[in-house]
């Protein structure tokens, strides 16, 4: 487990670099970078301000020991299109991402167990063939393409749902309509974001199930005269579920990653949509610190996967122990 924590430690410092040679790999001034045709004339003292203040100034080393600095402080820089603290735009666009991923999650995760449980029950018949089928071809369509296809869909064709953001901005009701409209500007994300994750939940579950249903425990309870309900979800399933809850810590990372695109296609005020707004403006202190942002949680769930996979499963706690004591 020391090692890969190392290798996750490495993996941040790495992010770090990356993120503070992002603006000074720009072609031209960094400064001038930044603000692209904002400014007309520049002056040498507006650029040495400039750069002061972007911690653009002094040497490569002073540089990066400033940029440290001010993360630690938890200052992520300036945006100069929504002039404000960057760290203060994220935190407001933050919460949205965290409720898309939290639903799109549990909604993949929950219909992904029991969709795989019951295939993987009942393998070879009519059901797992077509579940099988269903999968692989959900599997093979990219996240923002499937959005594109609801969205005109559902959106733009049969008019169920609204076509972007997070609310109705004429909306003033705060009641039982607000909440309507929200859930009703949820809906679409999320669902895209679960059908983008529910094949491999699906399949990892029913291949886990198909290596426990013959399993001595399981043929006991069969033997007992259970229901079969009760022997597939009880005893079955819950053999199966330490691979799968750790796929489901990876997917939580990898969501973070699917949820850039899929919040551009449908303008929902996330974390995606707020780092292609300031893409499209050149404020890339905004840029750095969402991809800073969604760096760390990729990196912090799938080290929580991990942690969580050798606490369920016995046979990987063994194997680290194993691996500590060879190194």
């Amino acid at each position: 487990m020391k090692k890969r924590a190392g290798d996750y430690l490495l993996a941040f410092i790495i992010i770090l670099i990356l993120n503070f040679l992002l603006p000074r790999l720009m072609p031209g001034d960094p400064v001038t970078a930044i603000y692209g045709d904002a400014l007309v004339h520049m002056t040498p003292e507006m650029e040495a301000a400039l750069a002061e203040r972007y911690g653009l100034a002094g040497s490569t080393m002073d540089q990066f020991t400033t940029y440290l600095g001010n993360l630690a402080r938890g200052d992520l820089g300036y945006s100069i299109y929504f002039r404000a603290p960057v760290s203060g735009v994220i935190a407001g666009a933050l919460p949205w991402t965290l409720l898309l991923v939290g639903v799109s999650l549990a909604s993949a995760s929950l219909l992904g167990i029991i969709w795989g449980a019951e295939a993987g029950w009942r393998r070879a018949c009519k059901f797992d063939s077509g579940s099988l089928l269903a999968a692989l071809l959900l599997n093979g369509i990219p996240g923002f393409v499937l959005g594109i296809l609801l969205l005109l869909f559902f959106g733009f064709y049969l008019q169920w749902f609204p076509l972007s953001g997070g609310t109705s901005p004429h909306l003033q009701n705060t009641g039982a309509a607000g909440a309507v409209d929200f859930l009703q500007h949820l809906f679409l994300p999320a669902l895209t974001l679960t059908l983008t994750q529910l094949p491999r939940i699906f399949l990892l579950t029913r291949s886990t199930i198909l290596g426990v249903k013959e399993k001595p425990y399981v043929l006991t309870a069969r033997g007992k005269g259970l229901k079969e309900r009760l022997v597939r979800y009880r005893h079955a399933v819950r053999g199966a579920l330490p691979p799968v809850i750790t796929r489901v810590g990876m997917s939580a990372g990898l969501l973070f990653t699917g949820v850039l695109f899929v919040e551009i296609v449908f303008a929902y005020p996330g974390l995606g949509h707020l780092f292609y707004t300031a893409l499209q403006h050149h404020d890339y202190a905004t840029v750095q610190g969402c991809l800073l942002l969604i760096t760390v949680c990729v990196l912090a769930f799938n080290f929580l996967a991990d942690l969580a996979g050798i606490k369920l499963d016995p046979r990987l706690k063994e194997d680290a122990r194993q691996l500590l004591d060879r190194t």
